[in-house]
């Protein structure tokens, strides 16, 4: 009993923060906080500054950044590069089983020295030791089954350069909410990336992504009508039927 109720007081604590939303749009998720937001203010790592000559800072053409002709790619930590997402998946499997089986037995003894004929004449009418024993079985299975899937999303999203590891890859985390009337679509993208895959146009590929998580999701009055109850969530995982 006390079991049945910390879980509906749980249950209730959840329904109360629900509860408060009601006729609001949902929230924006604060960036202050954020991972994004530490690393942009966290001071530089010593070795991501690179001490300048005399002539170099005398010179009309130096390599820094934001000169003319400086490499602007992300690079350190704190930097914003762009992530391109363009998934076109398609598969498709077919499989196909048949299988089919048929045995038959059959054992008699019309003759073992008399034996069957005296034991005939005491076996009902009919019986007979000639088919003392005969048995047959079939079974067949068929099986088919098949999977069709197609996925198609183009996104871009901004990404913040968290750290740099000491074999020069990069620790990059990418957030992105729109709110539309009651509905928040949400894009997050995290993963590491090769500073020498950063395009020139301080842009990269979601397949140059090592260890990429993509999540396209949202939350709001459209989400939640689509989702079952946690009621019906507990009674699916609970019941064995």
């Amino acid at each position: 009993m006390r079991s049945i109720l910390l879980v509906l007081m749980a249950l209730s604590l959840a329904a109360c923060g629900r509860l408060e939303q009601v006729g609001k749009a949902p929230d924006f998720k604060t960036v202050e906080g954020s991972d994004e937001f530490f690393a942009m203010n966290s001071p530089p790592m010593p070795d991501d500054i690179a001490p300048q000559t005399e002539a170099q800072e005398a010179s009309l053409w130096s390599g820094n950044r934001g000169s003319l002709l400086g490499d602007r790619r992300a690079a350190t930590r704190g930097d914003i590069l762009t992530v391109v997402i363009e998934i076109d998946d398609k598969a498709e499997i077919s499989n196909t089983s048949d299988r089919s089986r048929a045995s038959s037995d059959t054992m008699g003894v019309p003759s073992m020295f008399g034996i069957p004929q005296r034991l005939n004449s005491q076996l009902p009418s009919g019986a007979s030791m000639d088919s003392a024993y005969e048995t047959s079985s079939a079974s067949s299975y068929k099986g088919d089954g098949s999977v069709a899937r197609k996925e198609k999303l183009t996104l871009r999203v901004a990404a913040t350069v968290l750290d740099r590891l000491p074999n020069g890859v990069l620790r990059i985390q990418g957030s992105q909410e729109v709110r539309v009337n009651f509905e928040v679509r949400e894009l997050i993208v995290t993963g590491f990336v090769r500073p020498e895959d950063v395009s020139r146009q301080n842009e990269i590929t979601y397949d140059k992504i090592a260890g990429a998580r993509i999540s396209y999701g949202g939350r709001g009055q459209i989400t939640d009508v689509q989702q079952p109850r946690y009621g019906q969530q507990v009674a699916d995982i609970l019941l064995p039927f």
